[in-house]
């Protein structure tokens, strides 16, 4: 699958739509340039930070306060930037209202908002350069929800939602 040139610009992406973006000292690098890109197109960007990569940081914490901007209403999506992104999906899932898809090219981003509304993008930088990681930002923030047959599967995980414990 080619990157090229596929996100130079933040080109269609919906400027009203505020996005914060979180990630541990793995993500820093690939965070920072998430960070410039979308602001540069005028996103509202709000970075939890971190900002060193040398600052060895816990990931759940991150989560939870990303996962809070989205669930608040203060950032239509969230964007966290991990090693591989395994454990931070994990940690996002758990807050009641979030969808978060662990995404590592184009077709697992289209996926992940076209068919599950994600709300919540969560990459690894272990797993992919920054052209790269723009293109899935690119493709994730400008794939809208299908609806129909997706919007009942969502209904149905929904329902297993509300029978768990209460958000944090």
């Amino acid at each position: 699958m080619s990157y090229n040139n596929t996100f130079e610009t933040a080109e269609g992406i919906d400027v009203a739509n505020a996005v914060a973006v979180a990630g541990d000292h793995n993500g820093v690098q690939v965070k920072a340039a998430v960070v410039d890109w979308l602001t540069a197109a005028g996103v509202t960007v709000t970075d939890l930070g971190v900002h060193d990569p040398a600052a060895t940081v816990d990931y759940p914490p991150l989560c939870v306060e990303l996962c809070r901007e989205v669930t608040s209403g203060r950032s239509r999506f969230g964007i966290f930037i991990g090693g591989t992104g395994q454990g931070e999906v994990i940690a996002c899932n758990k807050i009641r209202g979030i969808r978060a898809g662990g995404c590592h090219n184009l077709l697992t981003a289209e996926v992940s908002r076209g068919h599950n509304d994600a709300n919540v993008l969560v990459l690894g930088s272990k797993l992919m350069d920054t052209p790269e990681a723009l293109a899935v930002v690119g493709k994730w923030l400008t794939t809208p929800f299908k609806g129909g047959r997706h919007a009942d599967r969502l209904a149905m995980i929904d329902e297993i939602e509300s029978r768990q414990s209460p958000t944090v």
